[in-house]
């Protein structure tokens, strides 16, 4: 069960971050929209919402889940892959201190954004992918280990439709695995009841369990019948703009 849950406003300059989509230019009023009813979401699911600040000098900050990775025992900060996201790890330094005393930190060479860590239970999917390298899966997996954790890596570099593993994988306990179609048949998550998203629907599979609740992006019929048919809650939301910015659900919040 999550308790909290840190966010970030999105800035004036929320359209000047890093996207790789090609999809417009997002509407700094309709963004605001859509990240306060995501914040309402979260407090509706029962969690106290802990709301930072805009960071002026960082137009992706609103996109805190990869500054961090937050498990019951410790907390990781990590070292984003693109340099200009790495100055926002120290705008959440401060604000995790208050919440836990074990603290890590992935060093150089070693890169971690954490859109790439999906926690099932007690093991972690950590993704290899064109923001996180190998050297900052090994120092993970380390710290989670320590931790008493198990890992695995999953290679997604070779992969277009997505820039993080998060963006193609949710875990939503009972076992159950939302997956893209074309991540489905990767032998990390054969032993998952695994709910398989067609292409055209790739981006809902950044879906979100909270508590009883699934956060799932609105306007992906397939996904959210079938979650419904399996007896989840799903509590759909817009979320075009942040589309718009390669961001999803999972990347607006740090959960813990």
């Amino acid at each position: 069960m999550f308790r909290r849950a840190i966010v970030r406003q999105p800035g004036e300059n929320f359209a000047k971050g890093l996207t790789t989509a090609d999809l417009g230019k997002p509407d700094l009023e309709l963004t605001l929209v859509q990240h306060g009813a995501y914040c309402r979401a979260l407090e509706l699911c029962g969690l106290e919402v802990i709301r930072l600040p805009a960071d002026a000098a960082h137009p992706d900050a609103t996109f805190v889940e990869d500054t961090a990775v937050l498990t019951s025992r410790a907390a990781i900060l990590t070292r984003p892959g693109a340099a200009l996201r790495v100055g926002e790890v120290a705008g959440i330094r401060d604000i995790v201190r208050r919440f836990y005393t074990r603290i890590q930190q992935i060093e150089a060479p070693g890169t971690l954004d954490g859109g790439d860590v999906c926690q099932a239970s007690s093991h972690f999917f950590i993704g290899i992918s064109n923001r996180t390298n190998e050297e900052g899966v090994r120092q993970l997996a380390a710290f989670l280990d320590a931790q008493g954790y198990t890992s695995c890596a999953v290679d997604i570099r070779e992969m277009r439709s997505i820039l993080h593993l998060k963006s193609g994988i949710a875990y939503l306990e009972d076992n159950t695995l939302v997956v893209t179609e074309e991540l489905a048949d990767r032998k990390q998550f054969s032993t998952f009841d695994r709910i398989i998203v067609p292409v055209e629907e790739t981006y809902s599979c950044n879906c979100v369990r909270v508590n009883e609740r699934v956060l799932v992006a609105a306007g992906f019929p397939q996904l959210h019948g079938e979650l419904e048919r399996r007896g989840f809650q799903p509590l759909l939301l817009e979320m075009s703009e942040f589309r718009k910015m390669d961001g999803g659900l999972s990347c607006l919040s740090l959960r813990f």
